[in-house]
């Protein structure tokens, strides 16, 4: 009828509108997790990105697993966990998926961990926290924004490595039918199996991928120390206070230097791209256990599907 246009066009609106606002899921280093009504430029103020890296949030465009440092949040995408973090609070899209409620109760619990309080999280890569806490003595605590990435990985790695088990736990007692007897049925399951394994393997490679990328590049790492940042501008307004070197840094200056690698310390100073770090680079030793950990279990991961993939192309080579 004549009335129909109007009718669409306020359907687009009240779509539009609803895209341009979305609930988030607020979780605050009290980790009291409160649900928050925001638009797009909401939180592109709140957190300085811009549109295009809130896009990586879309759960509508398939964006690849990705982790992004930038001046003020770190954007993750990886499989279903999707968040920006900033250095006081991690804002989620919120969701009904129970695996969602399962990886906010364990980022509520290591948000609020601190040296005398250690949550444990369930995975074997956890007990890197406490080796950051005996190497670096009884004060030195992950900061807010490497907690809530640890959740972030943690969750990632544990539902890849879950789906990885489950197909090999099909994947072997089918191959050895198939060995034993070749039928339609024996064929079809293994045929099945094999394009679940590589849709698998092509997920777990791009966390593998986005992990070594970022262990390669110590400017993208340097980039993602958040508190670290807010502390040096803070010296930097009030650079009048004498003894501020000693409390807002644990690191004696003298030391950074020394640590820091040979071509790392040759390159000139203020290379980072927003000015966030002119003349000063953090001592990015923690973000690179904490990162190398995680690569090492989702290598592990990746190892398992080409061990399964190795006996499928034998299996059919001789068949």
């Amino acid at each position: 009828g004549p009335g129909g246009g109007v009718v669409r066009r306020k359907a687009g609106a009240a779509a539009a509108a609803a895209a341009a606002s979305r609930e988030w899921l607020v979780v605050p280093a009290s980790g009291r997790a409160r649900v928050e009504e925001a638009g797009k430029h909401a939180v592109m103020a709140r957190t300085g990105l811009p549109a295009r890296d809130l896009r990586v949030l879309d759960p509508l465009l398939s964006y690849p697993s990705t982790i992004l440092g930038r001046e003020r949040a770190i954007v993750v995408n990886l499989e279903r966990v999707k968040a920006v973090i900033t250095a006081a609070e991690v804002l989620l899209p919120n969701s009904k998926d129970p695996d969602f409620a399962r990886f906010v109760r364990d980022l509520q619990a290591r948000v609020l961990t601190s040296a005398d309080q250690a949550i444990p999280l369930e995975s074997a890569a956890i007990s890197y926290g406490d080796t950051v806490i005996r190497d670096y003595g009884s004060t030195k605590v992950l900061p807010f924004e490497f907690r809530a990435l640890e959740v972030c990985l943690e969750s990632a790695c544990r539902s890849l490595e879950e789906e990885t088990v489950t197909l090999e736990k099909e994947a072997y007692p089918a191959l050895d039918e198939l060995t034993s007897k070749i039928s339609t049925l024996n064929l079809e399951r293994v045929r099945q199996i094999k394009s679940r394994l590589v849709a698998i393997s092509g997920r777990v490679q791009k966390v593998r991928d986005e992990l070594e990328h970022l262990l390669d590049d110590e400017m993208d790492m340097a980039e993602m120390y958040l508190t670290e940042k807010l502390a040096r501008e803070d010296i930097s307004e009030t650079s009048s206070r004498v003894e501020v070197d000693d409390h807002d840094h644990d690191h004696d200056p003298s030391q950074l230097e020394e640590d820091m690698d040979e071509d790392y310390r040759s390159e000139p100073a203020g290379t980072a791209s927003n000015g966030s770090f002119i003349g000063y680079k953090p001592n990015i030793e923690e973000l690179e256990m904490l990162l190398e950990a995680y690569f090492v279990q989702i290598d592990g991961t990746l190892n398992k599907l080409s061990h399964v993939s190795v006996l499928l192309s034998l299996l059919f080579s001789l068949s």
